[in-house]
């Protein structure tokens, strides 16, 4: 269900905060579904508590899970913090697609990436 990646350059929490917000984003957790246990996490990626909690607190400052002391992490209801995600990715892709334009890229090269889902290996 969660992955980190070693070779990925992003420290371990964004990545783990990255594969809840997927999940969450497509539906396969939704509204008050539970969050492994920080330890039991740790343990099943074989890192430090801590970077669970970090990647934990920040989802909770997203406003994609909630905590409940005593009774652990939530998926919250919220759809605005799918929504804001959305913006966020929405403005990377837009300065992106703006550097790739400056660099000769055409909108029909742009498109068809798109279309495709992938990029080249």
């Amino acid at each position: 269900m969660i992955s980190i990646n070693p070779q990925d350059s992003r420290p371990l929490y964004e990545q783990i905060e990255d594969n809840f917000m997927k999940l969450i984003a497509a539906g396969i957790m939704r509204e008050d579904d539970k969050l492994p246990s920080v330890r039991s996490l740790a343990s099943q990626l074989a890192i430090n508590p801590n970077t669970i909690q970090r990647a934990y607190r920040e989802l909770e400052a997203k406003g994609f899970i909630y905590s409940m002391p005593g009774k652990g992490s939530f998926v919250s209801g919220s759809v605005d913090a799918a929504d804001s995600r959305k913006q966020e990715l929405l403005g990377q892709f837009d300065e992106v697609s703006q550097q790739l334009i400056d660099l000769g890229c055409t909108a029909e090269e742009l498109s068809n990436r798109l279309k495709e889902g992938k990029s080249d290996d």
